[in-house]
């Protein structure tokens, strides 16, 4: 019986297999044997470069015979940033910010951070201070060829900072301070506790990264992809890399600098100042931004965010790597589902009628 002398539904259904059936065939070939196969995938597109896993660690000895061990990233021809961590983190801190590296690469922006005393691949010396990471840091700058440098410093790099604008002022392009501790002001509570104190105060959380990176259930570092285990990877690298086992001797000595009073002076800093804060903030109070200002000459451009606490600088580091480029008069704002960086009197507006939000659209998905 012919498809034409059924009836309509089967005669449809029948015709509708033929169709599929001669399409199938259109894609095997037939082999001198009569044997039907499938013709070859195409061939399979493989990348011709690697893709980077974050900043590499690179030794160099000093000329005082000490080896100190930095990370570099972007173009050598890049606009230079000196990127200093938070208590506790290694020359590789500055790859908790790459969840924002296709920003970082557009606007040209080379990332430097020198390792601390004790933390990381760098060895434990009780007898250096904050002006010892000064020295080191210029001579790795002076190494790579840089002169002038934008620093920003987060959280208890505040205190490095200042002094390394205090030591070289005419090398400091721009400053940029997110949630950083000041050398100023009040001393922290815990500089009463004694070294054996402090120690066993800390032992527990520098021994689990989980604990020491630990941010509230509602901060927004929670939607970043993979933010948590590279921040847990990173307190595991800081304590352990050398076998040190989370000893909290080097972590217990940096805590003890940042209770020496006066702070720097800073009288000779002509660059422009960014402040950076969080109104929620109870590690680095919002009032710590006004000691700043006391201690800086001129006029720091501050920068306040009712949505962060001790996590201002990763939440707003967007905006942050926009003004470490020189564009500081614009704001980023997300409107609709595009990233914006208008200039800041349009961005206020369009987020004080609601058509806005600060950052980038990235943090509403």
């Amino acid at each position: 019986m012919s498809p034409a002398s059924l009836p309509g539904p089967t005669r449809t259904a029948v015709t509708a297999i033929g169709v599929a059936s001669v399409t199938l065939l259109g894609a095997l070939a037939v082999g001198g044997s009569g044997e039907v196969s499938a013709s070859p995938p195409a061939e399979p597109k493989v990348q011709d470069a690697f893709d980077s896993l974050g900043p590499e660690v690179h030794a160099a000895k000093l000329a005082n015979g000490r080896t100190a061990h930095y990370s570099d990233s972007g173009s050598k021809d890049g606009k230079p940033v000196l990127y200093i961590g938070g208590t506790g983190t290694s020359a590789r801190a500055a790859h908790m910010t790459d969840y924002f590296r296709t920003t970082r690469e557009n606007l040209g922006l080379r990332i430097i951070s020198v390792e601390r005393n004790g933390f990381g691949d760098t060895e434990f010396d009780k007898g250096l201070g904050k002006a010892d990471f000064a020295k080191d840091a210029l001579e790795v700058l002076d190494r790579l060829k840089i002169d002038d440098v934008s620093v920003v410093a987060i959280s208890g790099g505040g205190p490095y900072a200042a002094g390394l604008a205090a030591r070289a002022p005419g090398r400091i392009s721009a400053l940029h301070l997110a949630a950083a501790l000041p050398p100023y002001g009040a001393k922290p509570a815990y500089c009463a506790m004694s070294d054996e104190a402090l120690a066993a105060a800390l032992k527990d959380s520098i021994k689990d990264p989980r604990t020491w990176w630990a941010f509230p259930d509602d901060s927004p570092v929670k939607s970043i992809p993979g933010f948590a285990d590279t921040a847990y990877e990173e307190g595991a690298r800081t304590y352990n890399q050398r076998g040190q086992q989370a000893d909290p001797a080097p972590q217990v000595h940096e805590q003890k600098l940042y209770c020496e009073r006066p702070g720097p002076d800073l009288a000779k800093l002509d660059a422009p100042v960014y402040l950076y804060g969080g109104k929620k903030d109870t590690t680095v109070p919002p009032a710590t931004l006004k000691t700043w200002q006391e201690a800086l000459p001129g006029t720091a451009k501050v920068r306040t965010y009712a949505d962060s606490g001790h996590d201002v600088q990763y939440r707003h580091w967007d905006q942050i790597l926009v003004d470490l480029a020189g564009q500081g008069e614009r704001t980023v704002i997300c409107r609709g589902k595009q990233t914006k960086v208008p200039y800041a009197k349009e961005a206020d507006r369009l987020v004080a009628e609601g058509k806005a939000t600060l950052g980038s659209c990235a943090w509403t998905r």
